[in-house]
């Protein structure tokens, strides 16, 4: 019966394609930059920006690992090698521990990160003796059987451990003021009293045979992945992610490395040029924003802390900046490039290029399509000393070609609408919650628009927004959303109050996806009522809680997440829609779906808020419901939670007015 299904499925079936499941998860992670080698027999773990991979000699195979396929966290500041309990140990920045063999196994321990330990917890160095890993930590010893994977003895001596070295019976620990301490194993080390300072001990170098040996190999070796673990900015174009690291704020710069780094459909990485010096500017650092040029999407432009980076195919062209460009101006009121602040740069359909100027003469400057520069001033954008708002960025362009961007300095928290076609522009800073309450606060961070057209704006005290048909009076302001509780009483609450909104983005589907300073991720349905998903470090894949930027690839769903450790993604279940359901792109996956699955079938390739019904080979209905943009997804079981036995199933679809669609087939193996 199964290969009867399987043949007849394979005749039906448009295209097979192997797509990442709804809801699963993906890592992004940066290992460029190396930083200790362990062997371990024929394999080589290699901790590189933070990272953890490994490496066969024999076969010359790279396995990466993360938080999908099995890491406990993320940023592991030490690992070494215990040959007695054949276990990799990781230890990460937050003094989490995994223990890892060479198969892949991992056992975490987490004791040290859990607990509350009065003192300083970072673990600064890890010493292996036998079965036991040493770790030298800010309040003293932790003594860790690696084999049985458990905490043995901690030592709280009360002072910040630097190195560990043992010698025969005795246990020598460096502090941070250069004094030793030691003791002997005979004697109860749990008490610091059996502790004495000592001017005689062995070494407390680090063993560095394995980094001599390996490091030749090891610095050829290029396993996938981006060179930074830096998303401050991020756009997907053509099927493409777009990313800059950033980046300056309010108190100061970032300091990170100038990099475009570009994730292509095919999951492959591109890394920008950056080993060049500016003719201008004295060093390629904190790219803030990035365009891609609507004509040619391997041209684009990146703002940085010095002017504007042009690129072609990768490859720098030109830094525009003070000194070979009008309208740029340094925010420290001299003839300094380097600190010449620009962000929020876009282009707009017909390819003219905008981008803030904080702090300047000129607050917004101006590259047309036949490239002439221009610069664009206006009272209501003046900080003091006629000159910008300080902290100008996060621009967008919504459907009606105006550009957005907000202040982001807590001086002045506001948001602008600049509109090129009349070179004018509005100022919102007048915030109130429907119970007509002014709200005060310090910092407004992003804006975005959702398929209604309204504009929503990311604070400090959670997402406010301004409805459509009051953009053009900003004496109403903007208002807080109040949820109802549905609870019998009239009673609400307003939409995630107190919560610090960093980045924000809307999908296919309408629904909001919310990025903040330290709470993870929030999905929000498109009638605002409903919380869809929280993510956050600690109850998913998420590599931080931090979260700098946001951006969606509607033509697969995935979300992709710039946190405060790097890149990961979440395949979302809304896609862009089509104009017309045709049996040429409607489809479902997996297909077949066999024994083994578990997880969510979606059926692709639909307008907006189509009509979905699932029937089995006799017509009886099985499932229905209205598609998330372009996608619908099905459990595999009927109306009553019962998983569906082996056979062909009809997806027919509708319009949402009601207009016949296509029908594709699902076959489903037990």
């Amino acid at each position: 019966m199964k290969k009867v299904i399987i043949a007849l499925l394979l005749s039906i079936v448009n295209c097979q394609l192997s797509i990442a499941q709804i809801g699963t998860w993906r890592n992004y992670l940066a290992y460029y930059d190396v930083q200790q080698i362990q062997a371990a027999g024929d394999e080589l773990f290699v901790l590189a920006s933070n990272d953890l991979y490994k490496y066969n000699k024999k076969d010359q195979s790279i396995t990466t690992y993360d938080k999908v396929n099995g890491l406990s966290d993320t940023y592991i500041s030490h690992i070494r090698w215990c040959q007695q309990a054949k276990r990799l140990i990781a230890v990460y920045s937050n003094t989490n521990i995994d223990l890892i063999d060479t198969k892949g196994n991992v056992t975490n321990i987490s004791d040290i990160y859990t607990k509350v330990i009065t003192g300083d917890k970072t673990i600064n160095n890890v010493y292996i003796y036998n079965q036991y890993a040493y770790l030298a930590c800010g309040f003293g010893i932790v003594k860790v059987n690696v084999k049985d994977a458990e905490i043995s003895e901690t030592y709280m001596l009360n002072f910040a451990v630097k190195a560990v070295a043992l010698s025969g019976s005795n246990i020598y620990a460096l502090s941070a003021d250069g004094s030793v301490w030691t003791g002997n194993t005979s004697n109860n080390l749990i008490d610091k009293a059996n502790w004495q300072q000592t001017t005689t001990h062995p070494s407390f170098d680090e063993d560095k045979t394995d980094w001599d040996t390996y490091y030749p190999i090891v610095s050829t070796l290029s396993p996938r992945g981006p060179k930074y673990n830096y998303f401050h900015r991020m756009t997907v174009v053509n099927k493409k992610l777009y990313t800059v690291g950033g980046g300056w704020y309010q108190m100061g710069n970032f300091d990170r490395p100038g990099t475009v780094q570009l994730l292509d459909a095919d999951k492959n990485w591109t890394i920008y040029q950056d080993d060049f010096q500016p003719a201008f500017a004295s060093t390629y650092l904190n790219a803030t924003d990035i365009a891609v040029d609507p004509s040619n999407d391997n041209h684009v432009m990146v703002a940085s802390c010095s002017g504007i980076f042009e690129f072609l195919n990768g490859k720098f062209k030109y830094n525009y900046t003070l000194g070979n460009t009008d309208y740029f101006c340094a925010a420290t009121g001299d003839t300094n490039p380097d600190y010449v602040r620009t962000d929020g740069i876009v282009y707009d359909k017909e390819g003219n290029l905008y981008c803030l100027n904080s702090y300047s003469n000129t607050a917004i400057i101006i590259r047309n399509a036949s490239g002439q520069w221009s610069g664009f001033m206006d009272q209501s954008l003046i900080d003091k000393n006629n000159r910008s708002m300080r902290t100008m960025t996060g621009s967008i362009l919504d459907r009606k070609g105006r550009i957005w961007f907000v202040n982001a300095h807590s001086d002045h928290p506001s948001l602008f609408c600049y509109v090129p076609q009349e070179n004018t522009v509005t100022k919102y800073n007048k915030f109130v919650n429907q119970d007509g309450v002014q709200l005060v606060f310090s910092y407004t961070y992003c804006v975005c628009e959702d398929l209604e057209g309204n504009i929503w704006l990311g604070t400090e005290i959670g997402p406010l927004y301004l409805s459509e048909d009051e953009i053009n009076d900003p004496s109403k302001g903007f208002i807080q959303y109040k949820v109802p509780r549905n609870d019998g009483t009239s009673y609400a609450d307003y939409l995630m109050s107190g919560v610090s909104i960093s980045c924000m983005a809307v999908d296919k589907a309408g629904r909001k996806w919310f990025g903040t300073n330290s709470d993870g991720v929030y999905l929000i349905s498109a009638d605002n009522n409903t919380q869809l998903k929280h993510f956050t470090e600690r109850n998913s894949k998420l590599l931080n809680n931090t979260i700098e930027s946001i951006a969606i690839n509607d033509d697969t769903g995935e979300v992709y997440f710039g946190t405060a450790k790097g890149l990961c993604s979440y395949m979302g279940d809304a896609t862009a829609t089509n104009n017309e359901m045709t049996k040429d792109n409607v489809y479902a996956y997996p297909n077949p779906v066999t024994p083994d699955y578990t997880g969510l079938i979606t059926i692709t390739g639909l307008t907006l808020d189509a009509d979905v019904k699932i029937l089995n080979a006799s017509g009886k209905l099985i499932a229905q419901g209205r598609s998330n943009g372009g996608t619908f997804t099905w459990d595999g079981c009927d109306s009553e939670g019962n998983r569906m036995a082996s056979g062909v199933y009809m997806v027919a679809t509708a319009t949402s007015e009601g207009k016949k669609g296509t029908v594709c087939k699902i076959a489903v193996v037990r």
